[in-house]
C-alpha cells in the first residue's frame, strides 16, 4: 500500500474519511504530523515538475507569453542546444573537458533564440495556425495575444539574445548577427518550397558556426564544414518526421514540406539523409583527430538513427512526435563522446615531446657492423 500526503490538516479532531466504496481510497489525519494522508493504490506524481506542469501552473497573465515561446516544450531548445555543445567540445584543447561558462552562456542562448524563432514563427504563421488542429490553440492563433504583445516579447528576446553574444569576440558577433536572416526568412521558406526543412537545418544550427568562430579556427574548414553539414541533415530528418503530424492540415491549407514532397519514400530519403549525417560526422572526427570514444559514440548514434527511421510509423502523429522527441538522446550521446574522446588526446606539446624524445633515444643508438 502507497501513502503520501496531500495537504497540511487544520483540524484538531481525529477523522476517518472512506471515499467511494468503489475506489479502495480513504484519508485520516495523523495527530502528531497534521497532514491528511492517502491510503491509495495510485502511484504518487513526481516530486521534480515538468516544463509543461509550470507553465500550467503560472500566472494567467504570464502564461500566454510562455505559451507563445514554447517554454512548455523545451524539446525544441534542445535540438538547438545540443549542437552548439558538440562544436565547443570538438574545439576543447586535448586533455580538457569543455569551459562550462561556454556551454552555459550557449545554452541561455539556445533557450532565448529558439524562443524568438517560435514568436517569429508564430506571427508569419498565425492565419495557418488557426487551420491546423494542433495549432490553433496557440497564444497568436486564439487570440490570448495580441501582435503588440508578441513583437514587445520578441523585442525582449532578441534584446537579450544580443547581450549574450557581445560577450563573444568579434568575429563571433558577426557570424552570429548574419544569421537572423534565415531566422526571419524560414517562415516563409514553407510558402514557396517543399524542402523547408534544409532552411530550418541552416538556421537551427548557425550556433555550430559561431561557437568554432569563438573556440575553434576559423581556417579548419575540413572540421566545421563536415559538422554543420551532419548537423543540417539530421535537422532534415527529425522535422521531417515531425511534419508527418500535420500533413493532412497542411494540404488544405497550401504550407509545403518535405513530408509532402517525400509522401510513402520518406524512409527512404531519410536513411540517405542518415548515411550523409554518419558520413559526414565521420569525416569531422578524422579531420579533427578524434580517439575511440567519438567512433563508439558515432556507432551509438548511427544506430539510433537507424532505429528513428525504421521504427517510425509516418501516418501516427503520436508515433512520429516520440520519434522527434528521441533525438534529444542522440545529443548526449555525441556529445559525451566528444567529451570522452578530447580528454584521451594528447596536446601538441605532448606529441613533441614525444618526438624529441624518441629522435634523442635514436642519435644514442651507436650501430656497429663486422
Amino acid at each position: 500500500m502507497i501513502t503520501r500526503s496531500i495537504g497540511i490538516a487544520r483540524r484538531s479532531n481525529s477523522i476517518n474519511c472512506i471515499v467511494g466504496s468503489n475506489t479502495s481510497t480513504s484519508y485520516s489525519l495523523d495527530e502528531s504530523t497534521k497532514r491528511w494522508i492517502s491510503t491509495s493504490t495510485k502511484q504518487p506524481m513526481s516530486l521534480i515538475p515538468t516544463a509543461s506542469s509550470l507553465v500550467a501552473s503560472s500566472p494567467p497573465n504570464l502564461k500566454p507569453y510562455l505559451q507563445l515561446m514554447r517554454v512548455d516544450k523545451p524539446i525544441g531548445t534542445w535540438l538547438l542546444y545540443w549542437p552548439c555543445t558538440w562544436s565547443i567540445a570538438m574545439a576543447t584543447p586535448a586533455g580538457q573537458l569543455p569551459s562550462i561558462y561556454m556551454l552555459s552562456l550557449f545554452g541561455a542562448g539556445a533557450f532565448l533564440m529558439r524562443s524568438a524563432g517560435c514568436v517569429i514563427n508564430d506571427l508569419w504563421d498565425k492565419d495557418f495556425d488557426k487551420k491546423v488542429e494542433r495549432t490553433k490553440l496557440r497564444p497568436l492563433a486564439c487570440g490570448s495575444l495580441t501582435e503588440k504583445q508578441a513583437i514587445g516579447l520578441l523585442a525582449g528576446l532578441l534584446s537579450s539574445s544580443l547581450a549574450i553574444l557581445l560577450q563573444l569576440n568579434w568575429y563571433s558577433v558577426a557570424v552570429g548577427a548574419s544569421s537572423m536572416a534565415l531566422v526571419v526568412g524560414y517562415p516563409l521558406a514553407k510558402r514557396f518550397t517543399y524542402w523547408p526543412q534544409f532552411v530550418l537545418g541552416a538556421t537551427l544550427n548557425w550556433s555550430v558556426l559561431i561557437a568554432w568562430a569563438e573556440l575553434g579556427h576559423f581556417n579548419d574548414f575540413g572540421i566545421f564544414l563536415p559538422l554543420y553539414t551532419a548537423t543540417i541533415l539530421h535537422t532534415v530528418i527529425y522535422d521531417t518526421i515531425y511534419s508527418h503530424q500535420d500533413k493532412a492540415d497542411d494540404i488544405m491549407i497550401g504550407v509545403k514540406s518535405t513530408a509532402l514532397r517525400l509522401g510513402a519514400d520518406t524512409k527512404k530519403w531519410l536513411s540517405a539523409f542518415g548515411v550523409g549525417t554518419v558520413a559526414s560526422l565521420t569525416a569531422c572526427g578524422i579531420a579533427s583527430d578524434q580517439t575511440w570514444p567519438y567512433y563508439v559514440a558515432l556507432a551509438a548514434t548511427t544506430a539510433q538513427l537507424g532505429w528513428q527511421v525504421g521504427t517510425v510509423d509516418i501516418d501516427n502523429g503520436s508515433d512520429c512526435w516520440d520519434k522527434f522527441k528521441s533525438n534529444s538522446w542522440m545529443g548526449i550521446i555525441l556529445f559525451s563522446g566528444i567529451v570522452a574522446s578530447t580528454l584521451l588526446k594528447e596536446d601538441e606539446k605532448t606529441k613533441e615531446s614525444r618526438k624529441n624524445i624518441g629522435d634523442e633515444n635514436f642519435d644514442d643508438v651507436l650501430v656497429t657492423t663486422n
